[in-house]
């Protein structure tokens, strides 16, 4: 589609950095520059087939495109690890290099010491790290890794309870529920599928109340919820409990679905080889531990009023069907995984499993095809060895050390207990983990500084970030608008949406893969690699292995780009249901659990053999850090973090116009503020024992007494005595992970804060 001033409008996907949706944007190019950048105009369907339409992050991509610091050549350590001093080089010299610590590092140390990090900065076919793991298979191998950052506790343990990750239902039957809580969750910011919040919204106009618990008053609080219920961080799964009581003493729960579909919750349900142990009712009202789990109990803890707590256990359990929806943050924290299984707990014993209207709880992806992520084959990795992604600092640190209790798979039954190697060679894709996404930034950098551990970083990247401040050789990657790619619908919605090559690339950036097929041909392995196709190439056979398995109407590469569609969806007009066979008949459909039922007692986590840390029914624990520990003497306020409109994560961090449209600033409740004599606007340095960052404080009423809050992803820039200068929220974070699923603790934070002069 060309305008009269010779402009191409060319429809193209979001860049896929991870922010929780896919969307669909108009791309205005004029003589090889995209000039102005839109979202989806596309008719729609309001319901079956709503439009994908971007956020101020997506809309404001065009100055992120072109940004004056892009990196656009290849760049070569000079300075000491750290400092960011650089020399520009050739891609011959990058690559001649790169193929020789590769080799080096293999020959000396084995293939489990190259390591590729957990990253999202690229989610296309032709972008992200995906395209170097790839290459380190062909190559012979590497020290793998599973589980997210995002999804370090659900992803591991909604499966313990249903025996799946698939447990949701498509979004437009949210329109049947009668009640939707929002629980820690913020779809009007965080996303979490393109269009949630807008199905969230047309549910509530179809008669559904919306509950919004969370310590901040959110945007979706704001815009979209009929009650606000203010919990302190960490105490979701008192809460959740206390909600069983009621239930429970009340006689509300669903005693035919428990029995029919449930195991474990009660003494007549327990397993036979764990006769006799704490069931779920158990723990519930006190059997054991002699403490029931009173709302008088749970007020204490969280801080809701025990009326508060009443009323909402007795809404949750009458207002059927009810949906109970988990946001992520609550589980990024210590023993994460117990608010997970408290909140699929109460759906289960409430029945609104496998019905219209209802909802699993837990991570709760759709049971239709996808999300597919990406498709590019990776291929087997011969290592074979793989460590949870949160845990790469430790196998910097004490890889050798590392076995099954730091969740190392594919270990052989007999032989070898640990890893073969600690990680020397570190080749970071379109991440930003290295020296800002992970925690305790302090902690990790020096462990990044020291050229004993990892002998050899490559950063691959758009920008020189905090990560690739501590690369030897940095490599320009050019972005989804400059190559070929296929994008998918994240975690919901049947979408298959075309990234065409728009303009060439800036400089002499390249892409992720065309960087990794280059070095496979300096590696001898080109052709084993490449199999002889492109980026442009690849995406036609990415589309055919989409057809093939899963969309067989969808278009091809030419007829989608002869219509200019931009992506192909499936429209949705009578949603799937989630675990809806397995309510109709257990029996003939058991889950993949143990019982084949939901296990309320995970005969999973019994055998992990912690009961204190991991136990087998869904506990609230007292987190390591928090109010009630000797920490709060020092640092009395809990610091949350969450997504924001400014950024996907780190990425859009440089963004000048994200930035003035949402301001980096630490939110504080009046009462803080007053004894701490701050006023809005005031500069503050928020800092514990693992460091001090410095930014303008917001003094409001939207989020609790006693806890602040400072959104993720800003750089961290320390100055010369390594004070941060930029809100950057894992200079206060630990490193410390959750128990069973080795996951990211990063939300458990104790803090103090003070105006900055006073500090000083």
């Amino acid at each position: 589609m060309a305008n009269s001033d010779n402009t191409k409008v060319i429809r193209t996907g979001c860049p896929a950095h991870n922010c929780g949706g896919r969307c669909l944007l108009k791309a205005h190019v004029q003589d090889g520059r995209i000039v102005r950048v839109e979202t989806d105009d596309r008719p729609e369907d309001p319901l079956a087939n709503p439009q994908l339409r971007a956020c101020t992050r997506g809309r404001a991509y065009l100055r992120r495109q072109y940004h004056p610091d892009r990196l656009t050549t290849p760049l070569r350590r000079v300075g000491a690890r750290g400092e960011g001093q650089f020399e520009p080089i050739s891609w011959d010299e990058a690559l001649k290099e790169m193929a020789h610590q590769m080799t080096r590092v293999r020959d000396t140390y084995g293939h489990g010491s190259l390591f590729v990090p957990y990253g999202t900065g690229g989610y296309t076919q032709m972008t992200g790290s995906q395209t170097a793991r790839r290459l380190l298979n062909v190559f012979g191998g590497h020290l793998g890794h599973y589980n997210s950052y995002s999804w370090g506790a659900t992803n591991i343990v909604t499966p313990t309870t249903v025996g799946t990750v698939n447990c949701g239902s498509e979004r437009q039957d949210w329109l049947n529920s009668k009640l939707i809580l929002m629980w820690g969750w913020n779809p009007a910011e965080a996303r979490d599928g393109t269009n949630s919040d807008y199905f969230i919204l047309q549910a509530r106009r179809n008669g559904a109340r919306v509950v919004c618990i969370d310590p901040r008053h959110t945007a979706s609080a704001a815009s979209l919820a009929d009650q606000w219920i203010a919990l302190r961080p960490g105490t979701d799964a008192a809460l959740m409990t206390a909600m069983a009581y009621v239930i429970i003493t009340e006689n509300l729960h669903d005693a035919d679905f428990i029995q029919r579909c449930c195991s474990g919750f009660d003494g007549s349900q327990m397993p036979h080889e764990v006769k006799g142990l704490e069931s779920y009712q158990d723990y519930v009202l006190g059997t054991f531990d002699s403490v029931a789990k009173t709302p008088e109990w749970a007020e204490e803890i969280t801080t809701v009023p025990r009326d508060v707590i009443v009323d909402l256990a007795r809404q949750y359990a009458t207002c059927k069907p009810a949906v109970l929806y988990q946001g992520y943050a609550m589980q990024r924290r210590a023993y994460g995984e117990q608010v997970v299984r408290a909140g699929m707990a109460l759906a289960a014993i409430t029945g609104n499993l496998g019905i219209k209207g209802g909802w699993a709880s837990g991570l709760s992806s759709q049971p239709t095809p996808g999300p597919y992520w990406t498709v590019l084959p990776e291929g087997e990795n011969p290592h074979g060895l793989r460590i949870p992604c949160f845990l790469w600092t430790e196998a910097v640190l004490r890889g050798k050390e590392m076995g099954q209790d730091h969740g190392v798979l594919g270990l052989p039954e007999q032989g070898m207990k640990t890893l073969d190697s600690n990680i020397k060679f570190i080749w970071s894709v379109a991440s930003n983990i290295l020296a800002n996404q992970h925690g305790n930034l302090n902690w990790t950098a020096e462990i990044l500084r020291d050229e004993s551990l990892v002998e050899f970083i490559v950063v691959q990247d758009n920008f020189l970030t905090p990560s690739g401040r501590f690369a030897d050789l940095i490599l320009p990657a050019c972005t989804q608008f400059e190559t070929w790619g296929v994008a998918d619908g994240w975690k919901y919605g049947q979408e298959v949406i075309l990234l065409p090559k728009l303009v060439e690339p800036l400089g002499e950036s390249k892409s992720d893969y065309r960087i990794a097929a280059d070095l496979a041909q300096h590696l001898g392995i080109g052709q084993q690699y490449t199999e002889g196709r492109d980026e442009k190439q690849w995406t036609v056979w990415a589309l055919d292995y989409y057809r093939k398995n899963w969309f067989p109407e969808l278009p091809t590469l030419e007829e989608m780009l002869e219509k200019n569609m931009g992506a192909y969806t499936v429209p949705v007009h009578e949603p799937a249901i989630g675990l809806a066979d397995f309510r109709r008949d257990p029996q003939a459909h058991p889950l993949d659990t143990p019982s084949g039922k939901i296990e309320l007692f995970s005969l999973q986590m019994h055998q992990f053999g912690q009961p204190e840390v991991v136990p087998a029914v869904p506990k609230y624990i007292q987190e390591w850090e928090s109010p009630f520990g000797e920490e709060a003497v020092k640092f009395p306020l809990q610091c949350i973090s969450n997504h924001t409109l400014a950024r996907v994560h780190s990425t859009h961090e440089n963004n000048d116009w994200l930035r003035e449209a949402h301001p980096h600033q630490l939110w504080i409740h009046p009462v803080d503020a007053e004894s701490r004599q701050l006023k809005d606007g005031d500069l503050v340095c928020i800092f514990n024992d693992r460091g001090t960052t410095v930014v303008a404080c917001a003094v409001t009423r939207r989020i609790l007494p006693g806890v602040v809050n400072l959104p993720q992803g800003t750089w961290w820039t320390p100055d010369a005595q390594g004070v941060d200068q930029r809100g950057s929220i894992n200079v206060l974070t630990s490193e410390r992970w959750t128990p069973f699923a080795f996951g990211a603790a990063l939300q458990t934070v104790m803090v103090q804060v003070a105006r900055q002069e006073v500090l000083s």
